[in-house]
């Protein structure tokens, strides 16, 4: 038990002091087409040289270290309880070695926990699939940029926006313009589509685990994602609100069938510091994935 434990460990530390590769080269290729003197090449030298002392130092990345979700899937017949005792133990030992800042609040005394476990916190959402193998994806997912998401209900008449795919569009772009100045910019966008409002809201979430640049294997899904990744930078926002080529890294977009009444839009944003983790269990062996 004492190595899954150490395992858990392991993997807040990764995914709280180094950011994926994807991650760091989009952000690294949207610093070197900013204009020189320029508030936003600014903003982004100093993210790059905040990336490059936080894995040099096992130190987190942002001083909002986020909550912990995980999401593990398990062969069936395995049991959950190792690994909602492990997850607990990691939470609370990462929070003791400075990993994880204390963010478990009791919303009714306003008291923190002062380890990041409480009622839900962590938060964990298992899976049983057919593979043989046990995985664990860790995100840890930011206050700010948490704040800023929005579940659209449409139609929406403010928005002008229907039920269909030019509707869920004028939706994410209004989240976006909405989330300017906030978030910390550049944000990547995840939106999940149908389902009831806790199902989009977790189709959206879950697919923050893609990878920076990867395609959608849905062909009318993947040239929305384009479209709107172009529309998105082209608004100006820019890094931490100050202007620029950039204002998001990557859109992803999932559906799922919905109710006949009901046409959710949710739509999630993470923030640059984009903290996600992979951790697989094979025949004794223990590997890390970005």
């Amino acid at each position: 038990m004492m190595e899954l434990k150490e395992h858990f460990l392991e993997l807040i530390r990764q995914a709280s002091t180094d950011l994926p590769p994807d991650v760091e080269k989009r952000l690294r290729e949207a610093y070197e087409i900013e204009d020189e003197g320029t508030p936003a090449k600014a903003v982004f030298k100093t993210i790059l040289e905040d990336v490059e002392m936080a894995r040099e130092n096992s130190t987190p990345i942002c001083q909002d270290t986020g909550t912990v979700n995980y999401f593990i899937y398990l062969p069936d017949g395995e049991k959950q309880k190792p690994y909602i005792e492990s997850g607990i133990w990691a939470a609370r030992e990462a929070t003791r070695k400075y990993y994880l800042r204390p963010n478990a609040v009791d919303p009714v005394s306003g008291k923190n926990s002062g380890d990041n476990t409480g009622k839900n916190a962590p938060y964990f959402h298992f899976t049983t699939w057919d593979k043989d193998y046990v995985e664990v994806k860790l995100l840890l997912k930011g206050g700010g940029s948490e704040n800023v998401g929005i579940q659209y209900k449409l139609p929406d008449i403010n928005l002008n926006a229907g039920r269909d795919m030019k509707g869920v569009k004028k939706c994410v772009i209004d989240a976006v313009f909405k989330a300017q100045g906030y978030g910390c910019a550049p944000g990547t966008i995840s939106v999940g589509i149908g389902g009831d409002r806790t199902t989009s809201y977790m189709l959206a979430k879950k697919n923050l685990f893609r990878k920076i640049g990867s395609k959608n294997e849905n062909p009318i899904l993947d040239e929305m994602e384009r479209e709107l990744e172009e529309k998105l930078n082209a608004m100006g926002i820019g890094p931490m609100g100050f202007g620029g080529k950039t204002t998001v890294l990557d859109v992803f977009i999932d559906a799922q069938h919905r109710h006949p009444a009901t046409f959710y839009v949710s739509v999630v944003y993470n923030c640059w510091a984009y903290r996600r983790k992979t951790m697989i269990i094979k025949n004794g062996e223990v590997s890390y994935e970005s």
